[in-house]
């Protein structure tokens, strides 16, 4: 038992709410991409049997206000996220209510076309609500600005490229880079700009009774580009459907968005472009952070994940000639070496 797990079961002890209960050990709830880590425990109570989650988040690598924060907001706007019990800043821990084991992933996973649809249906809306009710929390929320968009793609660049393909541009190839990444965030930027998750994917989505989906992951929330949330959901990094289901969950959607007046009809294909670059800025992100996991944090399970990601930006970027090199490049140099 390791010095920091002694200081999660103290601080367990001396909180109110588990007070004269018999508490389980904690036992690992899921893995994370961060420092975080969660553990599950069950506590036998007089009032019942309740199970709760500790999330811990060192001090020197996290920082739980956001998390608090934005907890909050949601719950405010009636969405099911886990709510904050206890709290100890300083040594980085949070008891919170639990959402349970089941991911998005993990039913979608089942290809129940039924359930499938529902569970699709379920998230859409939930995100609408968020864009909606949303609109004034968001104004507190850090910008996802064009410095942010461009450093996201960076690691597409620095992380897959160079780091772990060792794949250099040459002077034509770094300046259609760049060409690209400014088609992107003009594209991101002249969009409606709202509340946004920006993990919103089936990894971070729970199926529970009521209230579903429960919503994981939210503390990097940001006031951004309206299509942002949806394209993570519909164009996941780690499960994929056939075009034209994606694109009827696009327009389910969309007619959402119509009816809370943030889009009008007739902005249907826009709004398909936009949500088609906006997929292409955050699968370049993605592919590069899946790398970096690997080489500067040991996480290998992650490059598994990155051929999606490239097929992604391949097939969508075919649609737009201001993509073609990026395309080219995926194609020509990438994709080769990933297969090997």
């Amino acid at each position: 038992m390791n010095e920091r797990f002694q200081m999660m079961l103290d601080w367990l002890e001396s909180l109110p709410i588990l007070q004269d209960c018999n508490v389980t050990q904690p036992e690992p709830a899921s893995a994370d991409a961060s420092f975080r880590r969660y553990f599950r425990i069950v506590a036998e109570c007089a009032s019942g049997n309740h199970s709760y989650i500790i999330m811990d988040a060192p001090v020197e690598h996290e920082d739980c206000r956001p998390f608090i924060a934005v907890s909050q907001q949601l719950v405010e706007m009636g969405l099911n996220v886990p709510k904050v019990l206890a709290k100890d800043l300083e040594q980085g821990f949070l008891l919170l209510t639990d959402l349970g084991s089941t991911t998005y992933l993990s039913e979608l996973e089942k290809r129940v076309e039924t359930q499938v649809d529902q569970l699709y249906g379920d998230a859409l809306t939930a995100l609408v609500t968020l864009q909606t009710k949303g609109h004034d929390a968001a104004q507190k929320l850090p910008a996802y600005n064009e410095k942010l968009l461009n450093t996201e793609m960076s690691l597409f660049s620095d992380w897959l490229l160079e780091t772990h393909l060792e794949i250099g541009l040459d002077k034509i190839e770094h300046q259609a880079w760049q060409d690209v990444q400014k088609v992107l965030v003009d594209s991101a930027l002249k969009q409606p700009q709202t509340y946004v998750h920006r993990d919103y994917h089936s990894r971070n989505l729970m199926v529970v009774e009521q209230g579903n989906p429960g919503i994981l992951d939210f503390q990097d929330a940001v006031k951004g580009p309206l299509t942002y949330d949806a394209v993570s959901m519909l164009r996941d990094c780690y499960i994929a459907w056939p075009e034209e289901q994606v694109t009827e969950w696009q327009r389910n959607y969309f007619l959402q968005l119509c009816s809370a007046n943030i889009l009008y009809k007739d902005e249907w294909a826009g709004f398909q472009k936009s949500m088609d670059l906006m997929g292409i800025q955050r699968h370049l992100k993605a592919s590069g952070i899946f790398a970096r996991l690997f080489h500067r944090d040991g996480k290998e399970g992650y490059l598994n994940d990155i051929p999606q990601t490239l097929n992604y930006l391949v097939n969508v970027g075919a649609k737009y000639p201001q993509m073609q090199s990026l395309v080219d490049l995926v194609e020509s140099k990438v994709l080769p070496k990933i297969g090997q």
